[in-house]
């Protein structure tokens, strides 16, 4: 039995690259401001797997940015059918009472949630999900963002999908210029 063990062993693993999920487990997303109510989302193999192909070939650290850009708009889309935040507006646009309007809150936890998932399917090769980020230069102007660190130049990022509608690539740029409230660059 040890023998078979080992041979099985060596077979999945003797590529050097870790087995990747067919679709991940299912997630609870925030579907509303303050993230008070979350609904549980569920990817299925083909959807997972148009997700991984976003990550197919990866030449450095700026090109894995952008395609965390387009797998976070691609997410926001499948989720946003399942629960009903297909409907959220850019930034506070409409009342947050309206079902599936998101806050920077719930964004950033989203988008947290997302980026996570790709780690854990080893997607990033040239990043770490980081926790997020809060920022507040009045005191009743508080924002927050995801972020992940480059591990390369340990530069940390701000991952910020508040800025636009359901479905399309979000702000990312260096955290100080987030911090500082500079206008964005799509680097």
């Amino acid at each position: 039995m040890k023998g078979i063990t080992l041979i099985l062993f060596v077979c999945l693993f003797s590529s050097g690259e870790s087995l990747a999920w067919k679709a991940p487990p299912t997630f609870q997303v925030c579907t509303d401001y303050h993230c008070d109510i979350l609904k549980p989302v569920t990817l299925d193999a083909a959807q997972w797997q148009a997700l991984r192909a976003l990550f197919s070939s990866t030449q450095s650290a700026a090109q894995e940015r952008q395609q965390i850009r387009t797998a976070i708009a691609w997410m926001e889309q499948q989720v946003g059918e399942q629960a009903g935040t297909w409907v959220d507006l850019k930034e506070n646009d409409g009342e947050g009472s309206e079902p599936g309007q998101l806050d920077c809150i719930a964004e950033s936890i989203n988008t947290t949630t997302y980026l996570r998932l790709m780690a854990q399917d080893n997607l990033l090769k040239w990043h770490q999900v980081q926790e997020r980020q809060r920022r507040n230069p009045w005191l009743f102007d508080i924002h927050w963002t995801a972020t992940i660190w480059d591990t390369q130049t340990q530069q940390r990022y701000a991952i910020d999908s508040w800025f636009f509608a359901n479905g399309e690539p979000p702000v990312v740029q260096p955290i100080e210029a987030w911090l500082s409230g500079q206008d964005f660059t799509l680097n």
